[in-house]
């Protein structure tokens, strides 16, 4: 099968110096491939480099044919037009002025083979969920998950010969993100995705994890690449066991020898002061004595120090996605104890008004897109014992206003907030850390009352071993440093009794998402979390789930 991208000895660093990529070799054929790795491996970057957005330093990389590409963040200028971004513009522009008398050659030129233009963008406009927008429709009424299908309709319209779609599915909600994955499942090019998103990712017809610079294949599917890396973890793991034992051996055969030679040197001085053997002979053995000894220490010496380096590599051949097992019991509630009440949640004063803008305000004709579930509105939430609660809904719907009204940083009128136990709050950004400060000490800011050796005992339970917790925030990967915001949080003192979660799984990479969930087994307070990621929320073992429409308000809704 041709290679539709090929990356050849491939490396690039940033004007600072700071590499991303060195020595990758690499090549995508058609199909879809879903591009995985730990936050900051260089996921965007490579598709940057095969778009040639950015050249490589040494290297090269080609691609075949027409690249479209969609990032993570899309710049854009607010007086253009749906039509703009579509990149269509000129084509309906020609096509008018055909069909106004128009004979020209220009607008023939211009407009080519595309007479079905119009026709075409809104088909994918309407496929990908957005029948509610006009063609001429300006860019700044577009909400973030707007922009993205808008951004990836233009490159369907487009049909380049290679898609690179960086994070499709962030900023999108349940609905937007399943019409997605229909688009996604019936391409038929070559496409590379970077995702987390296991539903995407299971789309996939394989798997390229970038790890440590290097890109390794795996045919099949999401699921088939975690049991190979599951085996591959374990295997790592049983090693590092085994260095460790061996080290530990070659000490204890080290003190021994230590030991055996202590007691025939004090054996030596005894025979040499009760003058027993000649002077000459005595200083004769003395010497051997030394010489055998210092062979002794050296030979452990090196044995021990071989033991300690290959122990080193063993834990360097252990991911850094390694898994995270913590015990919470300081934050049990019982089953009967009422830990939040929220009333006053009926009425249209609890949804944004943008959002209650962008219903009413549509174009003539355009009929809104939603979704009602069944089930009488709830004018209040009352949150009992560990329950774990999904909180659901489209985007704009105000998810984030409750979650930050409970948390107490967002006030809204009418609507009352009682609470009957700690709270603890994982915003979005992940912004709760001092990047000035070690692991160690983020976690004593919000566990005072702990010893330093038993917040690193803690810590070690989420990855952060030995020296490992003395590294500043600020110099910490995207991995590391999500676990440390999740050590401060469910490490605090007193010790939160309901986590308030919102979109935890935005912009983490899959092994971040597993921690997540790790981390949560061990927890035994109440939790609610507002997330689009279904799979993440069924392995949190959700059990309540809600939806906050922007019509219908907050509803119990079946399971998802």
């Amino acid at each position: 099968m041709t290679a539709a991208i090929v990356c050849s000895d491939l490396s690039f660093s940033w004007p600072d110096g700071v590499p991303v990529l060195s020595g990758l070799t690499a090549s995508f054929g058609p199909g879809r491939t879903g591009l995985i790795g730990v936050n900051g491996s260089g996921k965007s970057t490579l598709l940057r480099l095969i778009a040639g957005e950015l050249r490589p330093g040494d290297g090269l990389v080609r691609a075949r044919g027409e690249v479209g590409h969609l990032p993570q963040a899309i710049t854009l200028g607010t007086r253009r037009t749906v039509s703009d971004l579509l990149g269509i513009t000129a084509a309906r522009a020609a096509l008018h002025a055909i069909e106004a008398g128009e004979t020209g050659e220009e607008a023939f030129t211009t407009l080519g083979d595309d007479w079905d233009v119009e026709e075409r963008a809104r088909a994918w406009l309407d496929r990908l969920g957005l029948a509610h927008l006009g063609l001429d429709d300006r860019v700044e009424r577009l909400s973030g998950g707007e922009t993205i299908l808008v951004a990836l309709a233009a490159l369907f319209l487009r049909r380049p010969d290679v898609m690179l779609l960086d994070e499709p599915t962030n900023n999108l909600d349940r609905d937007a993100r399943k019409r997605l994955c229909d688009a996604v499942a019936s391409w038929a090019g070559v496409l590379v995705i970077v995702s987390h998103d296991r539903e995407l990712l299971g789309l996939m017809d394989q798997i390229a994890d970038l790890s440590g610079g290097q890109i390794r294949m795996y045919g099949g599917r999401l699921e088939a690449y975690e049991a190979v890396l599951a085996a591959e973890r374990a295997a790592a793991e049983r090693a590092v066991a085994a260095a460790s034992a061996e080290v530990r051996r070659e000490q204890r055969d080290l003190v021994e020898a230590q030991v055996k030679q202590a007691r025939r040197d004090r054996q030596g001085r005894q025979v040499a002061a009760s003058s027993s053997l000649p002077r000459m002979v005595a200083d004769a053995r003395r010497r051997a004595a030394q010489e055998t000894a210092g062979r002794s220490r050296e030979l452990h010496a090196e044995r021990l120090q071989a033991a300690r380096d290959r122990l080193e590599e063993a834990e360097r051949a252990v991911r850094d996605d390694a898994e995270i097992r913590v015990d919470l019991p300081g934050t049990a509630v019982p089953a009967g104890r009422t830990v939040l009440t929220v009333t006053g949640l009926d009425g249209a004063h609890w949804h944004p008004a943008a959002a209650a803008a962008a219903v009413t305000d549509l174009p003539p004709g355009a009929v809104a897109v939603t979704d009602p579930p069944p089930g009488a509105t709830l004018t209040e939430l009352i949150v009992r014992g560990p329950e774990r609660i999904a909180l659901t809904g489209p985007n704009g719907a105000g998810k984030t206003t409750l979650i930050r009204a409970i948390a107490g940083l967002a006030e809204r009128p009418g609507v009352t907030v009682r609470l009957g136990a700690v709270i603890g709050y994982l915003p979005q950004r992940l912004d709760i850390l001092d990047d000035s400060l070690s692991v160690v000490d983020n976690v004593r800011a919000a566990a005072s009352a702990a010893s330093v050796n038993e917040i690193r005992a803690s810590l070690a339970r989420f990855l952060f071993r030995g020296e490992r917790s003395e590294r500043l925030a600020g110099m910490l990967s995207g991995g590391e440093r999500f676990r440390a915001v999740l050590a401060a949080l469910l490490l605090a003192q007193p010790p939160p009794q309901l986590l308030l979660l919102d979109e935890p799984t935005n912009n983490l990479d899959i092994a971040s998402v597993r921690q997540l969930s790790q981390a949560l087994e061990g927890y035994r307070g109440a939790i609610l979390v507002a997330s689009h990621d279904v799979p993440f929320l069924r392995s949190a073992g959700i059990a309540r789930w809600l939806r906050l429409d922007r019509d219908a308000g907050l509803t119990e809704i079946g399971p998802l």
